[in-house]
């Protein structure tokens, strides 16, 4: 029989950096905890991200084709080299960050998981944006989301190992759950594509919506259910971890992927994908894998690293673009005369008429 976690003690000692607990509000009478937000509220945010995460993962297996993946499959090397990133660089970082950082445990759980995720479907558009190789994006995202099952659970249980007091209660059966909720919808999509092409870019395109209207109605009933709590997760350390975390994946995947000779646009997809989470996956684990009393509004921090992500990628983006406006600028002036300009042969040698014709 597996040994039950005491809770009690741990909500005690927990402080967030030092002060006093963000999780719970303790009534002036008696030492009663009071949930940070109403069960209704809480109920409806649990139902929305598992009905927004099963309508993105739908959307995002419509981008995979099976043809597609199976030739990456038979030349794997930027496959392979993209997943070491993924699953090596982001979740040494989170780790590190951490660590450097002095976090304590329920915040450095929090980060670890959000560095332990597969790559989301945000990666695939910054990487258009950035031209780099979409094929490989799509199917960099498809291997990092089926490869999570196994490694998301393997590197949470190494990494835990670092912090004393955390390996205990880190719930990875219901991490497991969550994962294989995700494969299932993702699947449906990669059918649907396959049988349904047609159908494929209307379900991207709604999905994308729906998860940009869901991340406003979650903040709002957050909003509604913790009022000022929700500043918590805003904290200076937790927002340099935010900043670092992405802007670190994405330096390192250029570097790992050139060291490794991949083409330009290959580099610059593997930055991409190494750098952009998963963030949706890692909301819902959080939400749903913890006990309210215990992750608080802590499950918001993905969002908060989503929206850093993306603002860290378009100034990528914004710079790639202008260099290579510029080099493109350059090259034309400097490009030598049109042909039609120079002076063709039978200009310069005009044919010469035999003698004694007119």
């Amino acid at each position: 029989m597996e040994p039950t976690i005491d809770y009690t003690d741990l909500f005690l000692d927990y402080n967030l950096w030092g002060n006093e607990s963000f999780l719970f509000n303790m009534s002036a009478g008696n030492s009663t905890f009071v949930p940070v937000m109403p069960p209704a509220i809480n109920k409806a945010i649990n139902l929305l991200l598992v009905v927004v995460l099963t309508i993105t993962m739908v959307s995002m297996g419509c981008t995979m084709e099976v043809a597609k993946i199976k030739d990456h499959i038979l030349n794997p090397k930027g496959v392979l080299i993209a997943a070491t990133a993924q699953y090596g660089i982001m979740p040494l970082t989170a780790f590190s960050l951490a660590k450097a950082f002095q976090l304590s445990d329920i915040p450095a759980v929090v980060v670890l998981i959000c560095g332990c995720c597969p790559g989301g479907t945000m990666s695939n558009i910054l990487a258009l944006a950035l031209h780099g190789d979409m094929n490989l994006s799509i199917v960099m995202t498809s291997c990092s989301t089926m490869l999570a099952l196994g490694m998301m659970p393997l590197l949470l249980y190494l990494y835990c190992q670092g912090f004393a007091n955390i390996q205990d209660f880190v719930p990875y059966g219901d991490i497991m759950k969550s994962l294989v909720m995700i494969l299932v919808p993702c699947g449906i999509g990669i059918l649907l594509n396959y049988y349904r092409p047609q159908y494929s870019k209307t379900i991207t395109r709604t999905g994308i919506s729906i998860l940009l209207l869901a991340v406003v109605v979650v903040c709002t009933l957050v909003t509604i259910g913790v009022g000022g709590s929700i500043l918590n997760v805003l904290a200076p350390r937790l927002m340099a971890v935010g900043s670092l975390m992405p802007l670190i994946g994405y330096s390192f995947g250029y570097i790992i992927s050139s060291l490794f000779k991949l083409k330009h646009k290959e580099r610059r997809t593997v930055a991409m994908e190494t750098g952009c989470q998963n963030i949706q996956l890692c909301t819902t684990i959080l939400k749903l894998a913890f006990p309210q009393e215990l992750i608080g509004t802590l499950f918001l921090f993905p969002f908060v690293y989503g929206v850093l992500q993306l603002i860290e990628a378009v100034v990528l983006i914004v710079v790639f673009r202008t260099h290579q406006y510029f080099t493109r600028e350059k090259k034309e002036k400097y490009q030598s005369t049109p042909m039609e300009e120079k002076p063709t042969l039978m200009e310069e040698k005009p044919e010469k008429s035999p003698e004694g014709t007119v």
